[in-house]
């Protein structure tokens, strides 16, 4: 497949803290205009710290970055303008309805208005019934997508989401992973952080993985996946089950937990690893779910091995 051209360039990125704290080390990369891009790293790898720098929230100590052609420090409303960006805080005015907050966000960018632009992705993300609420009315997973919503107000190229579905239910977890679906159909390249090997597995081309500071690896989702070996899908069941019913068979699943959990074993390296199809099949048979968990070797862990691996090599 032809490499498309770099949206994102970032060379040389450091930043280091009055304390001496590095908080990012020499980073180098490359983001393709409408791929999918996630950035693994566990708590504190420096996720947040690089997206910050990249939308220009926090400035870097040494080295580069541009966006859509625009170099963050030197023209800075340029590469903003081509950012959306959705933080993992939810921070918006309680009191301010949905559909104010939203337009008045792409006027922010200096964007004339555009009554059908706000109607379509207040549509998309489910919030046109809601339009005329006050912020403080919403749920938390409501809110949520009000963020997503104010971040694409004024039609960015790139779209940041910053841990998007830490804390929310298993529903909106969905809606979101179709929504960046179809917003990459649009050509918008999106870069999400995560310590969720699943969401990566699930929506992102490329994958790159952040440890201390260091990018410390950057492949194709199916190559990273094949390092990571075999891992068990726990389904937390909203009703417990008394046997395994025989529609489940081809995925070889078995009942824990005196049949509230269902546990289901894959291998990363098959080139489909069955739990999308397994998920599916539980929802035709109406077997409701409250929670996934995944389990293998934590990510601190894989990430520290591939840390050895390098320092190997």
């Amino acid at each position: 497949m032809p490499l498309m051209a770099s949206i994102i360039t970032v060379s040389g990125l450091t930043k280091s803290y009055a304390s001496g704290f590095q908080a990012l080390k020499g980073v180098d990369l490359e983001i393709e205009e409408g791929e999918i891009f996630a950035l693994l790293g566990p708590n504190g790898a420096g996720k947040t710290t690089m997206i910050s720098i990249i939308c220009g929230n926090v400035r870097p100590s040494g080295g580069s970055v541009t966006v859509a052609g625009h170099d963050i420090v030197r023209d800075y409303r340029g590469a903003r303008s081509a950012i959306g960006l959705v933080p993992q805080e939810l921070h918006t005015d309680a009191f301010e309805r949905v559909i104010d907050t939203v337009s008045f966000s792409r006027g922010l960018f200096g964007k004339g208005r555009n009554d059908a632009h706000i109607e379509k992705i207040l549509r998309d993300l489910s919030l046109w019934d809601k339009r005329h609420n006050k912020i403080l009315e919403l749920s938390g997973g409501m809110k949520r997508r009000v963020m997503i919503a104010k971040a694409l107000s004024h039609e960015p190229r790139v779209l940041f989401l910053d841990e998007p579905t830490a804390g929310v239910d298993v529903e909106l977890r969905r809606d979101m992973w179709k929504l960046i679906a179809e917003l990459r159909q649009t050509g918008v390249t999106i870069i999400l952080t995560t310590h969720y090997i699943e969401e990566a597995e699930e929506m992102a081309d490329r994958v790159g993985v952040i440890n201390k500071g260091e990018l410390i690896l950057v492949e194709e989702k199916t190559a990273l996946m094949r390092k990571l070996g075999k891992k068990t899908l726990t389904i937390v069941l909203s009703e417990p089950l008394s046997s395994v019913p025989f529609e489940l068979a081809e995925w070889g699943v078995s009942l824990k937990a005196d049949g509230h959990e269902m546990e289901y074993v894959f291998d990363t390296q098959a080139e489909r690893t069955g739990v999308s199809s397994l998920l599916r099949k539980l929802g035709d048979l109406r077997i409701g779910y409250k929670d996934l968990n995944t389990e293998q070797s934590s990510l601190e862990d894989i990430f520290v091995s591939l840390v050895h691996q390098e320092r190997a090599a």
